[in-house]
């Protein structure tokens, strides 16, 4: 026996997203829809902010784990990542999901040297990109690079790691570089510095900053922003 469960948005743009479980509690089908998508990236989803017809392009795809409904869903999906082994995987998906697509769309390139085209893309994704930086004038390359691929009013999706909630349990490398205390090295961001770069981005905060704690490991933070300049 199953059973179909419509979750709908508040938002009348959103779209209705129907979801099949079995009375098991199989979730494959779950999985299958939405892969291994973000769940913050989700939320954006439900409330309308990634609208189908959008162009949407993901700043360090990996494999594509943020993709999945988007492709299955009709969208112009855009990808891009330095490991050629993960876009051909994108590509592979792509095939599969939404042969429409060309290959050119998904790219072996950083973030910071997309050859993309300026303002092309209605919402950019960048999910656990930025913090590996590996100092300062990376970040704001990779950050440019990803900014500039944005349309003027279009959205910038960034999960990153962060120190915030955590200041006393990392310790500094070098310049905003730090070992965190699952012992990986990450470049962190804090509030002060997001709340700075949203300025001089020429952007706004659609959201609060929101943080997430992983007890002894790391934080992440959610940093939603509008193009306006």
């Amino acid at each position: 026996m199953s059973f179909v469960r419509r979750i709908t948005s508040r938002n009348p743009g959103a779209r209705i997203a129907e979801l099949s479980y079995e009375s098991r509690g199989d979730m494959s089908d779950l999985t299958e829809q939405f892969g291994q998508i973000d769940i913050y990236l989700f939320d954006q989803l439900l409330r309308g902010r990634i609208a189908p017809g959008m162009r949407v392009l993901d700043a360090g795809c990996g494999s594509g784990r943020n993709l999945v409904y988007l492709l299955r869903a009709g969208y112009e999906v855009f990808a891009a990542d330095p490991d050629p082994e993960s876009v051909a995987a994108v590509r592979r998906l792509a095939q599969a999901l939404a042969p429409r697509l060309p290959a050119e769309n998904f790219r072996a390139e950083p973030a910071e040297a997309m050859t993309f085209p300026d303002a092309c893309a209605d919402v950019v994704v960048s999910s656990a990109v930025l913090h590996f930086a590996h100092d300062d004038r990376q970040f704001e390359a990779m950050l440019r690079g990803t900014w500039r691929v944005l349309k003027p009013g279009g959205m910038l999706f960034a999960r990153l790691a962060s120190s915030i909630g955590m200041e006393q349990r990392v310790e500094r490398v070098a310049g905003n570089r730090f070992t965190l205390p699952d012992g990986s090295e990450r470049y962190l961001v804090d509030e002060a510095m997001l709340l700075e770069w949203t300025g001089n981005l020429g952007g706004r905060l659609t959201d609060p900053l929101k943080t997430t704690i992983v007890q002894d490991q790391r934080c992440m933070t959610t940093w939603v922003l509008r193009k306006t300049a």
